[in-house]
């Protein structure tokens, strides 16, 4: 009976310990529901949303990298404190700086055309690239990526938003 007592209060706290952890990943989502820059919803866009922590105490998430390079550029004078990420498979977030990045591959970006995704486990970043080809890289790549990337990037999404509101117009219309 103790055993069996035992393992019943060691599978309660493992619950507890895991639910805990998942609410406490998905604040991020809680506080910053959409993503400041381009709306798009966080929750959604989980495995490639980001969160900065200023020096200042403030937080901003965004639904990918791209925004985050945004927000970084726009608040030059502002100290980051820690930059996390969505876990591509996971969805939980990670140290953007240690984890495991893949540029490019087969799989659509998030507000990019050259997709940057990250992995908290090498092996997973390792069969992503076997599965969807693209390449490995540090944050510091894929963060001067996201930069170069930028222009072509936001001419991309004006067009898709302009193509979006004339079939919006013409739905309207017919």
């Amino acid at each position: 009976m103790k055993k069996s007592g035992l393992s019943v209060l060691a599978m309660g706290l493992c619950l507890f310990i895991l639910t805990t952890a998942f609410s406490q990943a998905q604040e991020d989502i809680q506080k910053h529901p959409s993503c400041k820059y381009c709306g798009m919803d966080r929750k959604q866009f989980a495995h490639s949303r980001m969160l900065i922590e200023y020096d200042d105490a403030s937080t901003v998430g965004t639904c990918s990298i791209h925004c985050a390079a945004v927000d970084l550029a726009l608040h030059i004078d502002k100290t980051p404190t820690a930059v996390r990420v969505g876990d591509y498979n996971a969805k939980t977030l990670i140290d953007a700086e240690k984890a495991f990045w893949v540029i490019g591959g087969k799989k659509m970006g998030v507000m990019t055309k050259r997709a940057k995704w990250a992995f908290d486990k090498k092996e997973d970043a390792e069969k992503f690239v076997k599965e969807n080809s693209g390449e490995n890289a540090t944050f510091d790549v894929v963060m001067k990526a996201a930069y170069e990337d930028m222009y072509a990037d936001t001419k991309m999404i004006r067009e898709r938003r302009k193509m979006k509101k004339m079939e919006k117009m013409e739905h309207k219309h017919n």
